[in-house]
């Protein structure tokens, strides 16, 4: 469960701010899009393979 503490005097918007930070580094909303529906086998290997060579693609970029 994600929350945060409003401090007094706090505007609402800058707490609304943290919170929306908040959520999307706990990735809460990945998670749910990756559960919502049903990927093969056959296809996460190859989207595994494709995030690997673009890993890859990265890093020699980087080197140079």
């Amino acid at each position: 469960m994600i929350g945060i503490i409003v401090q007094e005097n706090e505007p609402i918007d800058r707490a609304l701010k943290r919170f929306k930070k908040k959520y999307e580094r706990s990735r809460v909303l990945k998670e749910y899009k990756k559960r919502s529906f049903f990927v093969k086998p056959s296809v996460k290997k190859r989207l595994k393979r494709a995030k690997a060579i673009r890993a890859q693609q990265k890093m020699a970029q980087d080197k140079i």
